[in-house]
């Protein structure tokens, strides 16, 4: 049962991560679009925007990358334990 528990809890954490970033990055390019700049202005902030996305984006997903190996990690020692305690048959 706490195995069970920890899978959903990251696979919740996993998709409130997704959605959270899919909002803010489309919050930014609505407001960048409907920024009254020429064009050439306009794509570079696109550009610039993208690029510190993207690195935003790297760093988030190795920090949550740890934390899932982490709790993966804890749920193989649990599952370990769990199965050296079950009475062996002979």
């Amino acid at each position: 049962m706490i195995n069970n528990n920890k899978q959903f809890e990251a696979m919740s954490t996993g998709k409130v991560l997704i959605g959270v970033l899919a909002g803010v990055a489309a919050g930014a390019l609505l407001g960048v679009m409907f920024a009254p700049d020429k064009g050439c202005e306009t794509r570079k902030k696109v550009a610039k925007y993208g690029k510190d996305l993207t690195e935003e984006l790297n760093e988030t997903l190795k920090v949550f990358m740890a934390d899932l190996s982490d709790k993966f990690e804890s749920i193989l020692k649990d599952s370990k334990e769990a199965a050296e305690k079950e009475p062996k048959e002979a």
